[in-house]
């Protein structure tokens, strides 16, 4: 099948849904300038070992190893901005035929393209966690000072602080992973964009969605586990085939 008649039948397939969610990874990111994890050649971890300097235990030991590898996707994550991609899902959610998304990104960038409903499997940014006295605080302009002075965030209580994001080790925000867990049931059509899903547990979403009846349709460069039980497998660029599903959806009856 050609990529154009992928498109149109993703397009019917999630035109025709009752209840279409959406599950993104890196993927959708890194037409923003956000690199991800695991890419040959550019992913984060060939140049570092995650659990020297993103687990929860090497964060409490030496936290300025953390945010000093960090330093680099902060800069990045800044000056990025949602990519047509994050806007076709926004615009798919404003059409009534997107649900929900399910993301294991900590960018924000769904939101900032106008998508209500995200659940963010791995934490987010807006905030940080005091690990002395455990005060939540928002983050805004905490980056930007640790990027100016190189020093590490700290609470005034003199705790370090600890952006709102799932370190190794830790577990994923259990409201979020629960309400994800209840989309995958519900919805009679799963839609994933730009993950591998090789990172459990969001990897397993896809197969409870299965599991109760949903169709599947993955959008990514690399193949996947679950290329095999599909309706429709495109592995193309996210930015350009999402605002083409969205420009068919608009277009069915």
């Amino acid at each position: 099948m050609d990529i154009q008649r992928q498109i149109e039948r993703a397009a019917a397939l999630i035109a025709g849904s009752e209840y279409a969610v959406a599950l993104t990874g890196a993927g959708i990111s890194t037409p923003s300038g956000i690199p991800d994890f695991r890419s040959p050649g550019s992913g984060l971890w060939e140049k570092a070992n995650p659990m020297l300097v993103a687990s929860f235990l090497a964060f409490r030991l030496r936290p300025h190893a953390f945010y000093e590898w960090a330093r680099p996707l902060a800069e990045q994550l800044l000056k990025a901005e949602p990519n047509p991609a994050h806007r076709a899902l926004a615009e798919l959610e404003e059409m009534g035929l997107l649900k929900a998304i399910i993301t294991q990104n900590i960018d924000g960038l769904h939101q900032r393209a106008g998508s209500g409903r995200v659940l963010e499997l791995h934490g987010h940014m807006r905030e940080a966690t005091c690990l002395k006295c455990h005060k939540v605080v928002p983050t805004q302009g905490m980056i930007e000072k640790f990027l100016e002075t190189g020093e590490i965030p700290r609470c005034q209580c003199g705790g370090v602080l600890k952006p709102n994001v799932v370190l190794f080790g830790e577990r994923l925000p259990r409201r979020a992973l629960l309400e994800a867990w209840g989309e995958a049931e519900r919805c009679d059509l799963m839609l994933v964009v730009g993950s591998s899903l090789e990172v459990a547990p969001a990897s397993e979403i896809p197969l409870v969605a299965l599991r109760y009846g949903a169709r599947l349709i993955i959008v990514n460069y690399q193949t996947t586990h679950l290329d095999h039980l599909a309706d429709v497998v495109i592995h193309q660029d996210v930015a350009q085939v999402l605002p083409q599903i969205a420009a068919a959806c608009r277009r069915s009856p």
